[in-house]
């Protein structure tokens, strides 16, 4: 062909509307949305949090940070996504949702701390148990008011 131009396969792409069609579908899934946005929250708090650390800076101000800087990100994934609820005001009640996750995870990094644990790794180790608190704190205490997504997966 000319130019390095194809033109579609008529097979392939009624497999593309399947295929988005599939993602589409398990994306309605309150649950998988969980899974992807909080990995992609829980990887960028955790980045940010694995800098401070590499910084040396003290654990628990690199929690700190970490935990501050992913609010704002995580409040804005969470809501449009995960809930599908975009109220600004339900701000400070996400922010209180992290500050008890923060003393939580806060409590765990010092245990680990005790027993001269790597404090990357133990962050690493933190991650899901705090992602799974983190969600179900959300989901009902924050967005469990007027929340109207009538989605599979409550």
């Amino acid at each position: 062909m000319e130019g390095g131009s194809q033109i579609p396969s008529p097979k392939s792409e009624p497999l593309f509307k399947k295929l988005l069609g599939i993602i589409q579908n398990f994306w309605r899934i309150r649950f998988v949305r969980f899974l992807v946005v909080g990995g992609i929250n829980t990887g960028f708090g955790y980045l940010i949090y694995s800098i401070f650390i590499l910084l040396k800076i003290h654990y628990s101000l690199a929690s700190l940070f970490g935990t501050i800087i992913g609010v704002i990100f995580n409040f804005f994934t969470t809501g449009n996504f995960v809930f599908r609820n975009k109220n600004p005001k339900l701000i400070i009640r996400f922010c209180l949702v992290y500050g008890v996750t923060y003393l939580i995870n806060l409590v765990f990094l010092r245990i680990f701390n005790g027993l001269h644990m790597n404090m990357v790794v133990a962050g690493g180790i933190l991650l899901l148990p705090m992602a799974l608190v983190s969600y179900f704190l959300n989901k009902v205490l924050v967005f469990s008011i007027n929340v109207k997504d009538t989605t599979i997966g409550e």
